[in-house]
Order: structure tokens, then C-alpha cells, then sequence
């Protein structure tokens, strides 16, 4: 990169630093630090919601993919994500916002203790934490390939830095500072995308009509929606994670809907970021899919983004791009890491320090403030051995999406009135089973990609939901009770 385009990249930091400082003032309690005290407007938590996911991994492994395999990235993915959030935007996330006002939630796992029992909900607790030290190192690792790539950083240094950068503005400024950080990230993206998408079409010669005639001069698989092994099926499989997930199964986007001050307001968030997904990464997804043009026969795919940014980018605006991807990564990581800190703090550490829950308001930001930095640090390490997990793609759409599903089950429909009927052995029958098919496809089973993807989550539904139909056991005044309140505002 140019001089200026460090300059930029220096910029952001200033940015982020000043966002950090903002932010450390509007925080006076642990439900300032954890869930910006239910006052996050609908634009701003909608577009907080869409930032956070995705990250650096989207120009990393998905660049690969869509490097090799085209247009179905965009398809199996993006419009994915954006059919599931239907489900997402008028039955979920309106009940997340209620559940806050009526009981004061500020972890998305606290609520399981009424819903199911103590054991369920540290079980659930202690699992989503470890699924999301893997999440969390494969965002490190894939920032840390792009800063090589820019800058000639070795990974592991590139990992370094933008996990201190991280460590020190979240740690002082909780969720606000990642919203607002989110808000900075989307306004840079937006910005670097458009420029990246115009100077790409004006590579290609034919305007606008570049985008459909681009696919002439690729491989006729790469604009397929479909392309082996990302098939129909796996798609299938990849929108019924993708509703779990973006419905709050992925407990940072649960903070999203939780931080809004009603279910109304919570839902037009929803409807926000599930607009964003149909539209925006198609235009994010261009010059990946042009990359086969200009860098045939790549070895490394991962690359491939990063080489088009610099090759046809001019200085300062490569900057702004670097920018704008580590700050996807950052705001995504620092987002996860504030809703874990929620879990660790609320949920586990008091079943073993019980004289937790009379800590004053300060003392239990404190203790905010560390237990998010000691697990930041963690999942560093975990970066530093990401090649040990299958990389950035393995550890991304494997580990983390094959295991999120089993937990997310129990989480999302034990919200709704019609699985009211399955109780805390449902939910670990259904957490237990998955996961035994995740291991058994994993270790001793060959089947194809979609059954790997998808496999754990429809055992656990199977089980969850056959539960709440065949056993049907009564229901305790306390969870019907607890159930019933998240169908209205008032």
C-alpha cells in the first residue's frame, strides 16, 4: 500500500478510539455495558444486526468460494439469509425485545433458566461459548490473512494487532461502542464497495452491461445458483442454520433485538437487515466473482479479493477498503465477545460464585470488563492454530455452523406458545443428538457436504419438535406464564 493509504487505515484507529472513549461515558451499569439499557433505535440496531453477520470472512473463504465457484455464494448465502429472516422478522425477534422489558434479561441464555431449568441452561451456556471460541479465531485468522496480504504482515501479527485494537476499545465501551462502531463499518463499506464495483465494471469494458456479461468469459458452472457441492440441498440446509442463527441462535444477534425497547421496534430491525442481505452482498460479491478474469489459476483463492483491491484500486482508497474490512471484523468479533462476556458473567459465573449476584453496579461492570478481555485473548490463541481446524473455511462453515444448530434449537422455539410442550429433556435430547451426528458424520460416516452442514440440526429438531407433539408433558404455570407474556407489548 501507498503512504496515504496507512494514513487512512491510522484514521479508523483514531476512529475507534474515539468511539471507545464515547462510549465508556453512556456506560454506568453491566445493562448499559451489555445491552446499551434497551435503547438502541431500529436503523441502528438493524444495521448493527446486518454488520455483524459477516466479517472479514466474507473476503477471505467466501472470496474463495466465489473465486472458484461463482454466483452460488451469493445465491446459497446472502438470499438465503434473507429468506430466513422472514421467519426471523415476524416471529422471533419481536419476542427477544419483550422478553427484556418483562424480565430484565441481559444475556440471551438467561432466560432458560425459567424456560427450562439450571442444567439445560448451563449446559446451552457452556456450549455456545466454546462454539463461538472457533467462530471468533476464524474471524482473527481471515483478518489476519488480509492484513498479509496488504501489508506483507505475517498472519500472526496481523492477528496481533487487530486483536489488541479490539481488546481495548470493547473492553471500555461495551455495546455501544459496537453499534456505533457497526454504524462507522457499514458507512465504510458502503463507500469502498460502490468504488470497488465501478472501477471493476470500468475493467470489463461494458458498463453496466458488465454484470451479465462477465459470466461469458467465466466457467458456465459460475453462474449457476447451484455449483457442486454447494447444492440445492445444502442450501436447503444452510437457509434452516441461517434462520436459527440470524433469529438470535448466534447470541450476538439475539443482543440486537434484546437492546431495542419493544418488540415492534425490534421487528422493523429485522425487516432493516433482511433488506440489506438481499441487496448489498451482491454488489460486495462483484469483484470476487470477476477475480477468474484477472488472476486466473490462482493457488489461493483466499486471496483473491485482496489481490483486485490492489491491483485496480488508487492510493487512499485502498486504504479506505482495509478499512472498512477490518472494521467488519472488529465490530462482528468485539459484537461476539460482548454478548459471551453477557453469558459468562450472568449465567456461569454465578452458579459457581454465588455471591456474585449482590456485587454492586460498578463492581459488576468490572467484572464485565475482564471477563470480555480474558475471552478475546482466548480465542487469539485459538487464531494463532486455525490451520489445525481445517482454516478460516473449516473452522467458518463446518465447526461453527454444523454446532450451532443443535444449541440454537431449544433456544429459539422454546420462545414460541406451539413447543411450549418440550421440556429441559427436550432440549438436551435435541442438544445431545445433534451433536452425536455432528461427531458420527464428522468421524466415522462419509456423506456429502450438505448432510455435514445440515445433519446436526435436523436431528435436533426431529427430536425437539417430535417431543413437544408425542410426550406433550404439562406445562409448569411459570414457564406458561413466561411464554405467554412475549406475544403482546403491553
Amino acid at each position: 500500500m501507498e503512504n496515504v493509504d496507512y494514513i487512512v487505515l491510522a484514521s479508523y484507529f483514531l476512529v475507534l478510539i474515539g468511539i471507545g472513549v464515547w462510549a465508556y461515558f453512556r456506560v454506568r451499569s453491566s445493562a448499559d455495558f451489555y445491552t446499551a439499557g434497551g435503547n438502541l433505535p431500529w436503523w441502528l440496531s438493524g444495521i448493527s444486526h446486518h454488520v455483524s453477520g459477516y466479517s472479514g470472512v466474507v473476503f477471505v473463504a467466501y472470496a474463495a468460494i466465489a473465486y472458484t465457484h461463482g454466483l452460488t455464494i451469493y445465491i446459497w448465502w446472502a438470499v438465503g439469509i434473507a429468506i430466513a429472516m422472514i421467519g426471523t422478522t415476524f416471529f422471533i425477534a419481536p419476542r427477544w425485545a419483550r422478553l427484556r422489558s418483562k424480565t430484565g434479561i441481559q444475556s440471551p441464555t438467561e432466560y432458560l433458566l425459567t424456560r427450562y431449568n439450571l442444567p439445560t441452561q448451563q449446559v446451552m451456556a457452556w456450549s455456545g461459548v466454546i462454539v463461538k471460541l472457533f467462530d471468533i479465531g476464524a474471524k482473527w485468522a481471515a483478518i489476519g490473512i488480509l492484513l498479509n496480504v496488504f501489508t506483507g504482515l505475517s498472519i500472526g501479527s496481523g492477528i496481533a494487532i487487530s486483536g489488541v485494537v479490539t481488546l481495548i476499545y470493547i473492553t471500555i465501551g461495551g455495546l455501544w461502542a459496537d453499534v456505533v462502531n457497526d454504524l462507522f463499518s457499514f458507512i465504510i463499506q458502503f463507500v469502498s464497495g460502490i468504488i470497488m464495483f465501478v472501477v471493476i465494471l470500468q475493467h470489463l469494458g461494458d458498463g453496466m452491461g458488465g454484470v451479465v456479461s462477465m459470466w461469458d468469459q467465466l466457467p458456465a458452472a459460475n453462474s449457476q445458483p447451484y455449483n457442486d457441492p454447494y447444492t440445492f440441498g445444502f442450501s436447503i440446509g444452510f437457509m434452516v442454520i441461517a434462520f436459527f442463527s440470524y433469529s438470535g441462535g448466534t447470541w450476538n444477534l439475539a443482543t440486537r433485538f434484546i437492546s431495542s425497547s419493544s418488540g415492534q421496534v425490534a421487528r422493523k430491525a429485522s425487516m432493516l437487515s433482511m433488506i440489506l442481505y438481499l441487496i448489498w452482498p451482491f454488489i460486495l460479491f462483484f469483484p470476487m466473482f470477476a477475480a477468474p478474469i484477472f488472476f486466473p489459476d490462482l493457488e489461493d483463492p483466499t486471496q483473491s479479493y485482496s489481490l483486485m483491491a490492489i491491483e485496480f484500486l488508487p492510493a487512499g482508497i485502498t486504504g479506505l477498503l482495509l478499512a472498512s474490512l477490518f472494521s467488519n471484523t472488529l465490530s462482528m468479533v468485539s459484537s461476539d465477545a460482548n454478548t459471551i462476556s453477557a453469558v459468562i458473567t450472568r449465567d456461569i459465573m454465578p452458579v459457581f460464585m454465588k455471591k456474585i449476584k449482590g456485587f454492586s453496579q460498578s463492581r459488576m461492570l468490572a467484572v464485565a470488563r475482564v471477563t470480555t478481555f480474558v475471552f478475546i485473548l482466548i480465542t487469539i490463541i485459538i487464531a494463532w492454530n486455525s490451520s489445525s481446524f481445517g482454516g478460516v473455511i473449516g473452522l467458518i462453515i463446518t465447526w461453527f455452523s454444523a454446532l450451532l444448530g443443535p444449541i440454537s434449537v431449544p433456544m429459539i422455539l422454546g420462545l414460541l406458545p406451539r413447543f411450549k410442550h418440550s421440556d429441559s429433556t427436550a432440549a438436551l435430547l435435541s442438544i445431545f443428538g445433534g451433536l452425536t451426528t455432528f461427531a458420527l458424520f464428522k468421524l466415522a460416516f462419509a456423506v456429502s457436504y450438505g448432510w455435514e452442514l445440515s445433519g446436526p440440526i435436523i436431528t435436533s429438531l426431529v427430536i425437539y419438535v417430535g417431543y413437544a407433539y408425542i410426550v406433550k408433558k404439562p406445562v409448569s404455570e411459570e414457564v406458561e406464564e413466561l411464554i405467554s407474556s412475549l406475544n403482546l407489548d403491553k
